[in-house]
């Protein structure tokens, strides 16, 4: 009987697991066809090559880089049963993805300041795919944010013990996704224009 709930417990895991991966698969095939639509736009007479990527983006992009050192090794911590240095990174990374959606807000206030908007008679093409995937982007950072509350949760009634802790290991591993997904966006917009 136990080598079925062993076996029960590994096909559990396994397809949790999968089911995240097809979910990111599902999501980078997404931002794919975002950004080839951007470089197909490129060759519009009205496409911008000369505006600036805010400066609360780079802020925002050393954030995620933090935020995945401190989930990394919140994990780490968790796993090893050191609740008190777990839950403090943990909150970390959380205090750090809020930030980044902070950072984000005031990155589009100034743009908004460069006369460069979302809609409107004095939107441009370009304007717009900016807002629409870094606004895609945010709705995943939620996502990640509301999965690293339930592990926060989770880890202060202490469910996670020695090999118990699939729910911190599918949040590290959409958190760094995420987190990939920003660095990847941001220099595709330094680069691309």
């Amino acid at each position: 009987m136990a080598y079925t709930e062993d076996s029960q417990e590994v096909k559990h895991r396994r397809a949790k697991k999968m089911m995240l991966w097809f979910a990111m698969i599902s999501m980078t095939m997404s931002f794919a066809g975002l950004t080839s639509a951007y470089i197909v736009s490129k060759s519009r007479p009205d496409w911008l090559t000369d505006f600036m990527i805010p400066q609360a983006f780079y802020v925002s992009l050393i954030l995620v880089l933090i935020s995945s050192l401190t989930m990394y090794f919140a994990r780490v911590s968790v796993q090893k049963e050191n609740h008190g240095a777990g839950m403090v990174l943990l909150i970390t990374t959380f205090v750090l993805g809020v930030l980044f959606v902070y950072f984000q807000f005031l990155g589009f206030s100034q743009f908004i300041e460069e006369g460069y908007f979302f809609t409107g008679s004095e939107s441009t093409i370009t304007t717009s795919f900016i807002y629409l995937v870094v606004l895609m982007h945010m709705a995943h950072i939620f996502g990640a944010l509301i999965a690293l509350l339930v592990v926060i949760y989770n880890h202060f009634k202490q469910k996670y013990h020695k090999g118990q802790t699939l729910g911190i290991e599918l949040a590290e591993t959409f958190w760094h996704f995420v987190d990939f997904l920003w660095i990847y966006l941001f220099l595709f917009f330094y680069f691309v224009r």
